[in-house]
């Protein structure tokens, strides 16, 4: 008899941190996604520096933990493998959608929406606003590139209100020379308006970039 393979839906607990608190003053919510065996208390202090009462930081967490370095008892997690990967895109966009709603409505009526993805967040980040199409003010990619396998020209009307931006090291050791012509042979093909920052470094969320970068990141033109 030949196996048969199934899937089924379970309640299951999901982490997340927070730099802030959610309230009436938040002008800005960015919802922010770790990069590879990351935890969300690894990248949400990354984001100190530029904190101020009407900034509120979300850092959300993989759904997927494992031991990074099982001899040191190291764990990380992970958005997705390849392994019934639409299950796993639809759990995490409905998962970062949850989040999203929840602390929203807790800030400043106007507040504005920074989705913020590092390494393999970008892809989640992108993945959740296609999947879901919430009001996102600012989308910045950090060490990542956007997903090639997605259409993006049949939404250009909900793209052009985003401003949407590349930050990456010129030594990263992923996001290489190649890949970034990639990535914008990606957005020349896709019509899509993507602003590159470039800085001195690797595949790191560099602090005092961040914070340089700040206003053309948070505003459009």
């Amino acid at each position: 008899m030949t196996p048969q393979h199934h899937s089924t839906r379970v309640e299951k607990t999901a982490y997340y941190s927070t730099l802030g608190q959610a309230n009436h003053k938040v002008k800005y919510l960015w919802l922010i996604c770790h990069g590879y065996g990351q935890l969300a208390k690894n990248i949400i202090h990354k984001f100190s520096d530029i904190y101020t009462e009407d900034h509120f930081f979300l850092g959300a967490e993989g759904l997927s933990r494992f031991y990074w370095d099982e001899a040191k008892g190291q764990i990380g997690a992970s958005w997705m493998t390849s392994e019934d990967r639409l299950n796993e895109i639809e759990d995490y966009a409905n998962y970062l959608q949850q989040l999203h709603d929840h602390y929203k409505a807790l800030c400043h009526p106007e507040v504005k929406i920074i989705a913020f993805g590092f390494s393999q967040g970008v892809a989640t980040i992108w993945r959740w606003i296609m999947a879901k199409k919430p009001i996102v003010h600012s989308l910045i990619m950090w060490g990542g590139m956007t997903p090639e396998d997605l259409n993006y020209t049949k939404d250009s009307s909900y793209f052009k209100h985003i401003n949407i931006s590349l930050v990456y090291g010129l030594s990263d050791q992923y996001l290489t020379e190649e890949r970034i012509e990639f990535q914008r042979k990606i957005e020349r093909e896709q019509d899509l308006k993507i602003a590159h920052h470039s800085f001195n470094g690797k595949h790191v969320i560099d602090r005092s970039i961040l914070k340089m970068l700040l206003p053309h990141l948070l505003h459009k033109g």
